[in-house]
């Protein structure tokens, strides 16, 4: 078992939507970047929805994201875990990230994207109760099939409809 840590948030001040993953996997924890796992659907479905030009650079495509007004962390401060899955987080090593002063530092955030399941309830587990009545009157909640490569059931082009909800929460001037 590993303790492992988030990395700190994607954004700008004035970020209009917040995609939430649960934790990142090894690929990411090694390389310092978010969705790094070269099969994770996640960069090219960004590509895809919000025009970001295809094979940029790390920095190049945080910086498309960002110009776009999304937002990307994770629900996950640190856990405990044996491998990159979801599924072997041990819940009772759950530290979640302080959601709540990153909601109030962007006000303009109005909708949260949950990167699969785990992200979604872990959220509602260890970040909801603790949310302020005014933060969750303001944000719509919405869990998308995980980019994942474990989540293979999905058939991508699925995964792609689903995540084009993201356009609701983007700015794609």
């Amino acid at each position: 078992m590993t303790l492992v840590h988030s990395f700190a948030p994607l954004a700008r001040p004035d970020a209009a939507c917040l995609a939430l993953g649960s934790m990142p996997g090894k690929a990411s924890l090694n390389a310092q970047q978010y969705y790094a796992h070269p099969r994770n659907y996640f960069w090219p479905f960004m590509e895809l929805i919000l025009g970001i030009q295809p094979g940029l650079a790390y920095a190049e495509r945080c910086e498309q994201l960002l110009h776009k007004r999304v937002a990307v962390w994770d629900v996950l401060k640190a856990c405990t875990r044996s491998s990159s899955l979801d599924a072997d987080i041990i819940e009772a090593s759950i530290i979640p990230n302080d959601i709540s002063g990153f909601l109030q530092q962007h006000p303009h955030v109005r909708q949260l994207f949950f990167n699969g399941a785990k992200a979604e309830s872990s959220f509602r587990r260890h970040v909801l109760p603790d949310l302020p009545d005014a933060l969750r009157s303001r944000i719509h909640l919405v869990r998308l099939p995980s980019t994942s490569p474990a989540n293979a059931s999905v058939p991508m082009a699925v995964k792609l409809s689903a995540w084009q909800q993201l356009l609701e929460g983007a700015d794609i001037r």
